[in-house]
């Protein structure tokens, strides 16, 4: 299956995978994030019951906090 996560193109071996298989499968361990898929902004408790399907596009942002 290939999509497009932050504008790049990625492969994986299998589809559907949910957000937390993403993750897992790309080791994105940074807990502070905001994730849309096709534009749609998935709350943290819907990643695993959201699934990612062939050509879909992912957007992953990090949060961070400073001054």
């Amino acid at each position: 299956m290939k999509i497009l996560l932050n504008n790049r193109l990625e492969e994986f071996s299998k589809e559907p995978i949910s957000i937390n298989e993403m993750l897992e499968l790309k080791k994105f361990s940074f807990k502070m994030r905001i994730i849309k898929l096709n534009g749609v902004l998935i709350p943290k408790e819907k990643y695993d019951s959201t699934f990612i399907h062939e050509g879909d596009n992912v957007n992953m942002l990090y949060l961070m906090s400073g001054g």
